[in-house]
């Protein structure tokens, strides 16, 4: 069997990949009485004094949410949230496995992003954090942007941001190994949907010199008129030399590329018009923007991928476990752009000078102590943002 049939496999067998463990014993009357009624009753009233002691007496301090409305799920387009659900318990079981943190999955039935904002709002206070998933382009901006003014708790969407953390820290030492300077590097992004503008608005606060966005229609530039809000204002901070044409022409002279866009559409030729020492991460899944082989049989210093087959697996697994670790431990208000910066300065920290290689810049997807030191790096940042 190949991997999806035996995936589908596991699932009818697992009926699930998450469930409610119960942390309170109850064997006698007394441990009913504790934790129900009546003795659960003066709990609920220290709650309504003080709303903050919902941290404290029960599991908010440590629960997220992971939401989706289906729209965008993987490569599968909009199979809505029913169908999205395996992916949402997938989360759940790595925010779990990797952050200790405990996350519960929610499909939201519909695609209107005030009707979805709603409902997040109206359910927030059962949780210490919000994990969106999955929802697609531009709606998930306006969502995210306005549950951020209204909620008191972190708001992360994971397709956007953890995708950028993970891409930096890859870039820091990458760009380190080739000997070059972030702010002297020409990044060329294909693909300006939620995660390829998070990346470049991530890379741009990272440091890099010069931003080239390519879209379906061709390099995102002044001289451009775009329906899309988020395509618009791109076009007002990337692209210094306001470069026009495709892909192509984007690539020629730079020193990185960034797919998160469609498979093979990047060339051998495309590959070695780059500069020296040349970068690629082609991220497309399951099938990237040029294999692995083909990019270094064309001259490519240093290729990473989303797959877990091949050296330098850029996976979001690496961020948002120990994003919301850090920040529920601090009950953090919100998940700002400094820390940000400091968990993808974490992560690429734990790939040592003496270990630094082009087949390792960045720690393995499975290597779950990265979720702590992402954590501390993140607490730290807001705790000391406070002071």
């Amino acid at each position: 069997m190949d991997i999806k049939e035996q995936a589908l496999k596991k699932h009818y067998e697992w009926q699930g990949k998450i469930e409610i463990i119960s942390r309170a014993p109850i064997e006698t009357r007394e441990d009913l009485s504790l934790a129900y009624t009546p003795g659960v009753a003066q709990p609920c009233l220290e709650i309504a004094d003080n709303p903050e002691l919902s941290y404290k007496l029960t599991r908010r301090s440590n629960l997220v949410a992971v939401i989706t409305d289906g729209t965008a799920v993987l490569g599968l387009g909009d199979i809505g949230g029913l169908a999205g659900m395996p992916v949402m318990e997938g989360k759940c079981c790595l925010f779990k496995e990797f952050g200790g943190v405990d996350a519960f999955p929610l499909c939201v039935k519909s695609k209107e992003p005030d009707e979805i904002v709603r409902t997040i709002e109206l359910i927030a206070d059962s949780f210490g954090g919000i994990n969106l998933e999955d929802i697609s382009a531009p709606r998930c901006f306006e969502i995210e942007a306005k549950l951020k003014e209204r909620l008191d708790i972190p708001v992360f969407h994971d397709d956007q941001h953890g995708t950028a953390i993970v891409v930096g820290a890859a870039m820091i030492n990458a760009v380190k190994l080739a000997g070059k300077k972030l702010g002297d590097i020409t990044v060329v992004i294909n693909g300006a949907g939620s995660a390829g503008i998070a990346i470049g608005k991530f890379l741009l606060k990272l440091g890099i010199g010069n931003l080239i966005m390519v879209d379906i229609g061709g390099i995102i530039n002044r001289d451009g008129h775009y329906e899309n809000p988020a395509h618009a204002e791109m076009a007002k901070i990337t692209n210094k030399n306001n470069v026009n044409g495709l892909l192509a022409d984007a690539m020629r002279g730079a020193d990185v590329f960034v797919g998160v866009s469609k498979p093979n559409l990047v060339t051998p030729e495309m590959v070695k018009s780059m500069a020296e020492k040349p970068v690629l991460f082609p991220m497309a899944n399951p099938n990237p923007e040029i294999t692995y082989e083909l990019a270094k049989e064309s001259g490519a210093y240093i290729v990473g991928t989303g797959r877990s087959d091949y050296p330098n697996q850029i996976n979001n697994v690496l961020v948002f476990p120990g994003v919301f670790k850090g920040a529920l431990a601090v009950r953090a208000k919100a998940i700002t752009e400094e820390m940000k910066l400091a968990a993808a300065h974490a992560i690429a920290a734990l790939v040592t000078d003496d270990k630094l290689s082009t087949d390792y810049i960045i720690p393995s997807a499975l290597d779950k102590s990265v979720a702590d030191a992402v954590a501390k790096a993140v607490a730290d940042e807001w705790t000391n943002s406070r002071r």
